[in-house]
């Protein structure tokens, strides 16, 4: 039996989606157990999941980017025979699991799109260009992080999991001096979302129908370097080389010529559509489906004929 460890940095009152996709990622590999810096008493509930049967956490609640989370990995290994770690794609968690790739000597694979029970991972690279597999040869667990959009989200409740505090507590070289709770806009987060809408230099500052589209497809908002910089949109929307690689089912491109940069962050989503008025756009080139038009007349269509389907 393979046994599997998922390490979540923190768990909240409910899982993000990406840790959802983990989960359902690990029980397709083997025996699941979690491993988190979150307190023993904020896990049982969010965890009470079919596939998690134990978790193991610190003495005290240890924030990411502590140095303690690679000993509180190293121990959880050491205390489950873990043969695959497994961790969502987030600077945090890449940071926690690089450290633990060197103290157990293995490699480490980032950007995962999958891994087998055998311990081979693969990932695309090169912008999705190609597809490359990579496998550990010496005896040491494969610690790999994943991409989201990359596994159904598991959701079947489960049995309350055991839980094991393990002797390992905070640094306390990190010290938190405040926390403040991040604005909440009722739109998935950008590297989780199954569809994007992402605006371009094209909106001219005007996301509003960019915003509507976005609301009646539960969709997150991104958008270009070039419209980033123009102050339109806060840094964090910015899909591409330099900003957030997304992988959604569903990734709308509004007024993005389509530059490499911007390709190299959006090229592996399932299924592109472009509207843009430049019939040569470079965004057409990877388009599954292109429109050439004015957004300003593209775009209201499409809302409606959305709310008409759903109506």
């Amino acid at each position: 039996m393979t046994h599997v460890l998922v390490f979540f940095d923190s768990v909240n009152a409910a899982l993000t989606g990406a840790q959802q996709e983990l989960l359902t990622h690990a029980d397709a590999l083997g025996e699941v157990s979690v491993v988190t810096g979150s307190a023993a008493e904020a896990v049982t509930a969010p965890l009470s999941l079919e596939p998690v049967e134990n978790v193991y956490t610190g003495e005290t609640a240890i924030t990411a980017p502590d140095p303690a989370l690679a000993d509180l990995l190293e121990t959880a290994v050491k205390e489950v025979s873990a043969d695959i770690v497994l961790g969502a794609h987030t600077p945090d968690t890449v940071d926690a699991l690089a450290r633990l790739a060197v103290r157990l000597d293995t490699g480490l694979v980032t950007a995962a799109n999958g891994v087998t029970s055998t311990g081979v991972a693969t990932k695309s690279v090169l912008a999705g260009s190609y597809f490359t597999t990579a496998q550990i040869t010496e005896d040491a667990p494969l610690v790999a992080t994943l991409r989201p959009n990359t596994a159904e989200r598991m959701t079947t409740p489960g049995a309350a999991p055991e839980v094991t505090v393990l002797p390992v507590s905070a640094s306390g070289s990190l010290e938190v001096l405040e926390e403040t709770e991040l604005p909440k806009s009722g739109r998935p987060p950008l590297a989780e979302a199954r569809v994007v809408v992402a605006a371009g230099r094209g909106v001219e500052g005007d996301l509003s129908l960019v915003e509507e589209l976005a609301d009646e497809l539960g969709a997150a908002i991104g958008a270009s370097r070039a419209a980033t910089d123009a102050g339109w949109i806060d840094h964090s929307a910015q899909v591409g080389q330099t900003g957030v690689v997304v992988s959604p089912q569903l990734y709308i491109s509004v007024g993005i010529s389509g530059a490499i940069q911007q390709k190299a962050g959006m090229q592996t989503s399932g299924t592109i559509v472009a509207i843009n008025k430049d019939e040569d756009a470079p965004v057409f080139e990877i388009a599954d489906f292109g429109v050439v038009g004015d957004l300003n007349e593209v775009l209201p269509q499409m809302i409606e004929e959305i709310r008409r389907r759903k109506a």
